[in-house]
């Protein structure tokens, strides 16, 4: 924060702890109206405690120190980007690899806070444990005059708060950067790192589309069991119990409250993330920050499909899901958020409705002519290939069901990794997912018995047939939505190597494409 900036958030903060907290709202409406962070910084301060207001009013940051051609180590300064509460960012040269990086250096007069040295090394140590696309690269930690810095790798773009100022995103465009936010989220909690500041100004987006998570410095490290055998460094650090941090409108319920925390306060602000992009409102925002978190605790959000009617139902599910009150009702990792955005993903496009080619009797005769030519021509590569290389196969035997539970279909999946199978008995009703190389089985109920006949290039969707009408249905995998594709009974079925069709042999005579 420069000389400047503080002044004016305290000349702000100091109006209104004069007046009654029911008339800060005009007070806002008024100094505020084109400087919404103004208005959010002051509501921040006004929501905190009083040794976090008077350590502000009484310590106003330092000028700027470091100047052009100043050399930390081997990065030499080029110009001032940003700075905030955590510090100052700088544009270095780093002269030894020849390319810019992003430094940034926590002033001198605020070493002698340790909660915010400790965070800032917090920061640190969570961000260099991190190697993930979707996470700040973090190269290393030094100190300058006293001052501790952080170079990481310079980003060109802007934050995500920045894009949602400019424009409104579309579905396609929420969902893509929903799930590199929630990748790079699943890859920090497998570390035993949660954020627990998340929110669109630590949101950043590259030029070319990349999303990256910035500023760990609340982040809480929870100690790993030694037997996880993980080498990544952590740090036994937990925030005291009714302590409230994070940024008013993005806290968690338990945040809130000041309670403990653990990864899924972080699936609680991407709920609001996903929500603020959908909606183009924020979740919960009212007046003062009293009332945002008042709502945070006890009101629900208002329904995505107030504000815009093209939302598919199952993406607000998933922002509502998130939004749950209790830690318990959200989803239980990163990794499950980001199956169900990806599903979302993959069945954004939709089908077409079928087309039928009518094959005539010559056109048979042919097509059959032309497989029988081309299993030859195989058959006689694959002779002599074998002949002159010996193949030792080798038996696996994946399930190991009763005999009045044999299975009746079974497709594995393109990369190999999944096996899906459905069966007779107590199998008749359940798709069954078997991770090959765990030999973990996940068994998904079914409305009627079905069989499986093919898994859909995403890995997320299976192609399956009722017992009855023997209709086929494109299923999803991580919450069991259905839908219909085929209607009438079919001889066989075969799914595009890039998904985009299916093709159905209703009849001896016709062939229908989906689209």
């Amino acid at each position: 924060m420069t000389p400047e900036r503080w002044q004016k958030v305290r000349d702000v903060l100091e109006q209104a702890l004069s007046l009654a907290p029911e008339q800060r709202p005009a007070l806002f409406d008024h100094v505020c109206a084109s400087d919404s962070e103004l208005r959010e910084e002051v509501e921040t301060l006004l929501a905190s405690d009083n040794d976090v207001r008077s350590s502000f009013l009484q310590s106003p940051p330092l000028p700027v120190t470091l100047s052009p051609g100043t050399k930390l180590g081997e990065y030499e300064i080029v110009v001032l980007v940003g700075s905030g509460g955590m510090g100052e960012v700088y544009r270095a040269r780093d002269a030894r690899l020849g390319r810019d990086v992003a430094i940034k250096v926590l002033p001198t007069s605020f070493t002698a806070d340790e909660g915010r040295l400790r965070r800032f090394e917090q920061e640190a140590r969570a961000a260099a444990a991190l190697n993930h696309p979707n996470i700040l690269v973090v190269f290393q930690m030094g100190t300058h005059q006293g001052s501790p810095y952080l170079v990481s790798e310079l980003l060109e773009g802007e934050t995500l708060r920045g894009r949602l100022k400019r424009e409104r995103l579309t579905v396609s465009k929420t969902i893509d950067y929903g799930l590199q936010v929630v990748h790079g989220l699943a890859a920090a909690h497998e570390k035993g790192i949660v954020h627990r500041d998340l929110k669109p100004e630590n949101l950043f987006i590259t030029k070319d589309g990349r999303v990256k998570i910035l500023d760990f410095g609340l982040a809480k490290l929870t100690q790993r069991q030694p037997s996880s055998g993980l080498g990544a460094p952590t740090l036994a650090l937990e925030t005291e119990q009714g302590v409230v941090m994070g940024t008013v409108g993005y806290m968690s319920p338990e945040q809130v409250r000041g309670q403990a925390t653990d990864h899924r306060a972080d699936i609680f602000a991407f709920g609001a993330i996903l929500y603020e992009m959908l909606a183009g409102r924020r979740a919960f925002q009212k007046p003062t920050s009293a009332e945002t978190m008042t709502a945070i605790l006890n009101e629900e959000p208002p329904a995505i499909a107030q504000t815009s009617a093209d939302i598919p139902v199952a993406l607000q599910r998933v922002a509502h899901r998130c939004l749950e009150k209790s830690p318990e009702q959200r989803f239980q990792s990163a990794s499950d958020l980001a199956f169900a955005l990806d599903a979302l993903s993959a069945s954004s496009t939709g089908f077409l409705p079928a087309r039928k080619v009518s094959i005539s009797g010559r056109q048979r005769w042919a097509i059959a002519f032309s497989i029988i030519v081309v299993l030859s021509a195989l058959a006689w590569r694959f002779g002599t290939w074998r002949s002159k290389q010996k193949i030792d196969l080798v038996e696996r035997q994946l399930t190991a069901n009763p005999p009045d539970s044999t299975i009746s279909a079974a497709a594995i999946s393109r990369d190999g990794k999944y096996l899906a199978y459905t069966g007779y008995g107590e199998f008749a009703k359940k798709l069954n997912l078997l991770a090959i190389d765990s030999g973990e089985v996940r068994s998904l109920p079914l409305p009627q018995r079905s069989l499986v006949w093919a898994w859909f290039p995403d890995g997320d969707h299976v192609l399956l047939s009722d017992g009855s009408s023997q209709d086929l249905w494109k299923m999803s995998t991580w919450d069991l939505s259905r839908r219909k594709v085929f209607t009438g009974h079919s001889w066989g079925q075969a799914i595009s190597p890039d998904g985009s069709h299916i093709a159905v042999l209703k009849m001896p005579d016709e062939l229908w494409i989906i689209g």
